[in-house]
């Protein structure tokens, strides 16, 4: 008997070593044997036939009979697939109980704190270099929400989104304020897929809903003036909720610009 390469993989995914699998599927094949048949059937050495079929009934794959001699039998995938994850579960219960009462504590007296995973940034040329780093490193998926007051962040940005489309891997997705410039619009449209929004009032970028850059307007700088400030974060929680905001404005708008 002969299964896809995506089911063997599956399986070795679970911890069933090739012996195993070829025992199973050799089971599978004729519903029960004795252990020298199932050794000339599956090819596994006779030298090694007790030793999977002993870890294949650990494992919840089959089971065996009193009779001389004695024969086994496979059980069904659904009741091994679940005696395995009762048992994983138990096992990563057990053992979380034990790391997090041992472990917690000295990391609480260490006085460490874990890595923030939330940045500011500040000023138009540092919300640029990080918006760019998200564009470049984009794999699947960008979506960028271009608000009126963010409209001077939209030109810098050309010349990556015009890589990115050239990839022709990456879907974009620009949201934009229906205020800005018909002409930039038009520019955009070239390189994504544009859609404008009248209640657009903030904005960002989200990349693989895993890295986003969300502008929160302007704040006081250093010397007293005036700048852009953004969030960056590689927070996944944070990034998907960007993402589900953004995909229901999406929906929302009033006006589309296909790509060309």
């Amino acid at each position: 008997m002969s299964i896809s390469d995506r089911s063997r993989k599956a399986m070795e995914n679970l911890g069933l070593t090739g012996y195993e699998i070829r025992v199973y599927l050799s089971l599978l094949d004729t519903g029960s044997m004795t252990a020298a048949d199932i050794s000339k059937k599956s090819g596994v050495p006779y030298s090694k036939i007790y030793e999977v079929l002993n870890s294949l009934e650990e494992k919840g794959w089959l089971e065996s009979g009193s009779s001389r001699p004695q024969k086994f039998f496979p059980k069904s995938p659904s009741t091994a697939l679940g005696i395995m994850r009762t048992r994983h579960e138990n096992n990563f219960r057990e053992s979380q109980s034990t790391i997090v009462n041992e472990l917690m504590p000295m990391y609480t007296k260490s006085g460490i704190k874990e890595r923030p995973e939330i940045w500011v940034a500040r000023g138009v040329y540092n919300i640029i270099a990080k918006v760019n780093e998200i564009i470049q490193n984009v794999q699947q998926e960008l979506l960028v929400a271009l608000p009126f007051v963010a409209v001077d962040i939209a030109k810098p940005l050309q010349p990556e989104l015009r890589t990115l489309h050239d990839r022709g891997d990456v879907k974009i997705n620009i949201l934009a304020s229906a205020k800005i410039n018909p002409d930039t619009v038009k520019t955009l449209s070239r390189v994504a897929e544009v859609r404008l929004n009248d209640g657009l009032f903030g904005g960002g970028i989200i990349g693989d809903a895993k890295h986003v850059v969300i502008l929160l307007g302007e704040g006081t700088g250093e010397n007293g003036s005036f700048e852009p400030i953004a969030i960056w974060a590689d927070h996944a929680g944070l990034a998907g909720f960007a993402k589900g905001y953004f995909q229901y404005l999406w929906e929302d708008a009033s006006e589309k610009k296909q790509s060309r």
